[in-house]
């Protein structure tokens, strides 16, 4: 499939964008505009202009003239970050800013709730509130593009419906609680690897039916305060200064009320930055403080701009309540009401992937079980670039089980190998080849001697528990993998183990996907547990003990291997040698200490890099079912620890106008011996469609609680409008209007109901 249209010349788009004939959301923030004529009225320019970039790391200001608060950001989309000195990287050191570490974004996603997304975006406004934050820098909720993506457990999934439906869940869970949200990173920004150079080359369709889509939601379902401009360009524009993006399509056809602020160093100019829709350049003032002001003396900027940059910040100040200083960090950030939800996600976020019947296990005969891998005592709420969490607390995978089982079985631990770590020094300094020579022996001479302790520690065992996966210094802002391989020899490892004990149950606390087809064969059981936060280890246990039965479902794609995924397959990822990255290269200048650590390699030739996204709309799922490429596991693919049947589907009618709503129910039954949650998902299948589409696309889901023997009816609604295409002619939402199957199952792969409907 080829890019059909390419919109690069802003002048072009405002010729074709034509008015829609559906209604414009209207944002609850423009009931303060009458109150802001008075305010900014009264403001001198300067006074203006100061409100359009950073007074300190996170913190904009405010009018202190008129007693309008700065406002203040938290950083971190899972977890409140602690407390920085106002004008470098470095912390506070203060003890009552520790927060709960939340399940990152592809757990929270795997958990198909946005019942529970809700719930997290309230327990994160509550942390924010008590460290007197008013603005969290996230939900991130980029579409997961390549599985190597640096970001990818950060972001929520591969699909834009499932992200959609949770983002606008954390949206109006933090919001209604009192905090702004800043949805990111707007937009496309599907790589890590030279993010802050390169140029997304990308259609239009599939712009604004696969990569738009969460924004959209968040803004026209949940009415989402801020939006944070991504490092990218799109189509050869930044996106800190993106007309298209944010004026025509953020605020005129979305309409969008609230402030876009830069991430941090990602502004490029003054004059497109403040016309085309940036309002606050982040972490400092280069292009949007004197510079900003002189253009506006010159004429250059009319004050008219600036009066509107201003009024779209004072809507959002005014519907955030601030907290006075003197109320702040008065009480420990992570609380047990925040501690409970964090555990309620990450318990129904774990995805089992595979089970001979292990699971769940036995403790009757008081079994020595080993528990083998780093991970297993690592801790996963800091680790690489980027936002961490300095949290209260971490229950590990071996606590968890420890604290579980007590005496009811013996445990025995084994590191089994050495984990990645993340380093500044090595990251930007290149290593000679004798130094590269003297770590990788002593790499192998680690490597021999933990897999001989590991091995030996298997062999006394009744049951293995390997604890393996990514960290967060591989899976790290910044850059991308290299590849999807279990890293630190892990494969190696588990291979060695299975020679002396065959009863192998492994556990991936992976963000992102990882390669199998060493693994699953030689697990008895294989779980993923994610980036799963301050209670992740209590609710593996629980998962693994049957104290609960799993429900997570997967949020993407885990392929066979990862040249079969799209970009790599059409040889549109990776894009020529990798860069010194942007944020990285802003927050290496001091280290912990204050002293100087690096400045950009100046010999480093810069690579604007073009990354085309000729897969068009055929992402993740979409592509192998599309292409007919097997995977190793599909998109939504879980199992529990009972079966549910599906029956008696049926439909309110069998031909539906374009304002229609096809409301489809069918029955769903627990036929096993435990109570489990089933998430049903609907996809849809066009038979005659007048365009291109994919061979099917998730457009319903629900997560159903059943208990042994019980049966509901489910019932899901998908409205007609939401199956329209962006037809690049008319540069308009159009109709196809065809006939429709309707496919109902456990996942892309596994549908155990259809029926035909008729669009017309």
């Amino acid at each position: 499939m080829r890019i059909t249209r390419i919109f690069a010349l802003a002048v072009i788009a405002v010729l074709l964008i034509s008015s829609t004939t559906e209604k414009v959301h209207r944002s609850a923030l423009l009931q303060y505009d009458k109150q802001i004529d008075g305010i900014i009225s009264k403001m001198t320019v300067q006074e203006k202009t100061d409100m359009l970039h950073a007074k300190h790391m996170f913190v904009s200001a405010g009018v202190p003239g008129q007693g309008i608060a700065d406002i203040k950001y938290a950083d971190g989309p899972f977890g409140i970050r602690e407390e920085m000195q106002p004008d470098n990287w470095n912390p506070l050191g203060l003890q009552n800013d520790k927060a709960t570490f939340f399940p990152t974004g592809s757990a929270l996603a795997a958990t198909w709730s946005p019942e529970l997304a809700y719930s997290y975006g309230t327990a994160m406004a509550r942390e924010a509130r008590l460290r007197g934050k008013d603005m969290i820098l996230g939900p991130a909720i980029n579409i997961q593009r390549i599985p190597t993506g640096g970001r990818t457990y950060e972001y929520l999934s591969e699909d834009p419906f499932l992200s959609s439906k949770m983002a606008v869940g954390y949206t109006k869970g933090a919001q209604e609680n009192g905090v702004a949200v800043c949805i990111k990173h707007f937009a496309l920004n599907n790589q890590e690897n030279n993010r802050g150079s390169v140029n997304v080359i990308i259609g239009e369709r599939a712009m604004r039916e696969i990569y738009l889509p969460p924004f959209r939601a968040a803004v026209e379902e949940a009415d989402a305060y801020g939006v944070m401009a991504a490092y990218n360009k799109v189509n050869g524009w930044w996106c800190a200064e993106n007309d298209i993006l944010m004026n025509k399509i953020l605020r005129k056809e979305w309409g969008f009320a609230g402030m876009v602020i830069s991430d941090w160093g990602g502004t490029h100019s003054t004059v497109n930055a403040i016309k085309n829709g940036l309002n606050v350049e982040m972490p400092d003032k280069r292009y949007l403080g004197k510079a900003l002001l002189d253009s506006v003396k010159a004429g250059f900027v009319s004050e008219d701009i600036i009066n509107q940059r201003v009024r779209e910040i004072l809507r959002v100040r005014l519907a955030i309540n601030p907290v006075p200083e003197n109320e702040a960090n008065k009480e420990v950030t992570s609380q047990p009401a925040q501690q409970k939800i964090a555990y309620g996600v990450a318990s129904k976020s774990i995805v089992l992937l595979k089970n001979d019947g292990v699971l769940p296990l036995k403790l009757g005969n008081k079994p020595v079980i080993a528990v083998i891998g780093a991970n297993a005592t690592q801790k996963m709420a800091s680790g690489g670039l980027g936002a961490g969490v300095k949290t209260l607390y971490e229950i590990t995978p071996l606590e968890g089980l420890k604290d579980r089982i007590g005496d009811k079985a013996q445990i025995i631990y084994a590191q089994g190998y050495e984990p990645v770590q993340f380093s500044f020094a090595d990251r930007f300094r290149k290593k000679t080849p004798e130094e590269i020579e003297k770590a990788s022996r002593q790499k192998e001479l680690t490597a021999q001697k933990l897999t001989k302790e590991a091995v030996e520690a298997s062999s006394k065992a009744d049951i293995v528990i390997f604890v393996g996966g990514d960290n967060r210094a591989i899976e790290t802002e910044g850059s991308d993998r290299e590849n999807i391989f279990l890293p630190s020899g892990q494969d190696k490892l588990i291979a060695s183990i299975s020679e002396v004990n065959r009863n192998i149950i492994t556990v991936l606390t992976s963000g992102a996907p990882n390669d199998l087809n060493v693994v699953e064969p030689l697990s008895k059981a294989l779980l993923i547990s994610w980036f799963n936060g301050s209670e992740g280890g209590n609710a593996l246990a629980d998962v693994i003990l049957g104290i609960i039965s799993p429900s997570g479902r997967l949020p993407f794609t885990l392929p066979f291997k990862l040249e079969d995924s799209p970009a790599y397959a059409l040889h549109n990822y990776p894009q020529g040698d990798k860069n010194s990255d942007v944020f990285a290269n802003l927050v290496s200048k001091t280290d912990a200490a204050g002293k100087s650590v690096t400045e950009q390699d100046k010999s480093q030739k810069s690579d604007p890099n073009s990354a085309y996204y000729s897969e068009e709309s055929l992402l993740g799922y979409r592509w192998y079912d599309t292409k007919n490429i097997s995977v190793k596991y599909p998109f939504g693919f879980g199992l529990t620890y009972t079966t549910f049947d599906y029956s008696n589907l049926k439909t309110n009618k069998e031909k539906y106008g374009k304002n229609d709503v096809i409301i489809v129910s069918f029955s769903l039954n627990n036929t096993g011996k435990m109570s489990a949650d089933e998430v049903v998902q609907l996809y849809i299948h066009r038979i005659n469609p007048s365009v291109s589409w994919p061979e099917k696309e998730l457009k319903a889901f629900s997560r159903i609680p059943l208990n042994p023997t019980e049966s509901k009816t489910v019932r899901l609604e998908i409205p007609v409008k939401s199956l329209m295409f962006w037809n690049e002619s008319t540069q308009s939402w159009d109709n196809d209007l065809c006939r429709v199957e309707l496919l109902v199952g456990a996942s892309a792969a596994d549908i155990r109901l259809k029926k035909e409907i008729t669009l017309r």
